[in-house]
């Protein structure tokens, strides 16, 4: 059974139930703290009471600098709402992880930014080195991710599309909430995977929601295909994609054959002027809820909230 930790200003923690104990360890970093294994089963065999889980702030248990690499398009339904038709390349792009924030943390739009967008999204955390040229099957697993966490692609679709630039527009600070859990797992929970469902709601306002099944090119396969140029270290990060539902949607095709016919800069005018009338993204005073779990809540990554402001304003 998967054992979830904390991250604190205090330090680490195991948590059971609607408690949490201490872990009694030097660790200072994700990859510190999966190293200390040990530590980590004795605070969850611990007799100890604990502390309120609600006493705590929790931070990122995805500690920084670390590599945070992301899958796109990578669930059947956001593919469709994507405009993508057939067979879709698996692709990987780079977040910097000065945008790693806490799973409580204000997400702040930048003042340049108008179109603010929300992608939740698994993320494997990883326990052992995966050098170039590594080949991961499902069963091999388990020997390269130690854990889940909770997070959030949050992403400026006007810098995106009109630049063309992923790695900006989606590495402003706070652009990447995660946690607050982190969910070590244990070799058999990687069998449950596919039942993990995500969640993702807007003042309340269901969003997303998918489980894995929707996914299309699966963990074993991307650890695979990211390693064949991309080595990954301990407590290093990939995003895994995010199910349809974003406030992005593809235009109609009538519409799509039209402005392919414009110069970049007026259909890109165009569509962002279309974009103004759409609800759906994201504005200051929202509140954006998440959850990650499986049924039962036998893996359960706790729920994450986070306010959005405008830069300069609180």
């Amino acid at each position: 059974m998967s054992t979830n930790v904390l991250r604190t200003p205090e330090g680490w923690w195991v948590v059971r139930d609607h408690r949490a104990v201490r872990i009694e360890t030097t660790a200072v970093t994700t990859a510190d703290l999966l190293a200390d294994r040990t530590a980590v089963r004795r605070a969850a065999d611990s007799a100890e009471a604990g502390t309120p889980v609600a006493e705590l702030a929790a931070l990122s248990p995805v500690t920084t600098p670390c590599r945070v690499v992301a899958q796109m398009v990578n669930y059947r339904s956001h593919a469709r709402e994507s405009g993508f038709n057939g067979e879709i390349p698996p692709t990987f792009f780079r977040k910097a992880s000065g945008s790693v924030s806490g799973p409580a943390d204000t997400v702040v739009r930048p003042p340049h930014v108008r179109f603010l967008d929300y992608e939740v999204e698994l993320g494997l955390v990883l326990g052992a080195p995966l050098p170039v040229g590594t080949v991961v099957d499902e069963q091999d697993l388990p020997a390269y991710v130690a854990g889940l966490v909770l997070c959030n692609d949050v992403s400026a679709r006007d810098v995106q599309l009109t630049k063309g630039q992923f790695y900006e527009s989606k590495s402003y600070p706070t652009f990447t909430p995660t946690g607050p859990c982190l969910a070590l797992l244990e070799p058999e929970d990687f069998a449950r995977l596919s039942d993990l469902r995500l969640r993702l709601s807007v003042n309340g306002e269901s969003r997303q929601d998918r489980t894995l099944a929707d996914m299309i090119v699966r963990p074993a396969r991307a650890l695979t295909l990211l390693a064949r140029f991309q080595p990954l270290d301990p407590g290093d990060l990939l995003l895994t994609g995010t199910p349809g539902g974003t406030a992005l949607q593809a235009p109609p095709k009538a519409v799509e054959k039209i402005a392919a016919l414009l110069p970049p800069a007026v259909k890109w005018k165009a569509f962002f002027n279309g974009q103004r009338k759409n609800p759906r993204y994201l504005q200051a005073g929202d509140t954006v809820t998440a959850t990650i779990a499986t049924p039962d809540r036998s893996i359960d990554l706790g729920e994450q909230r986070t306010p959005i402001a405008d830069a300069g304003r609180s």
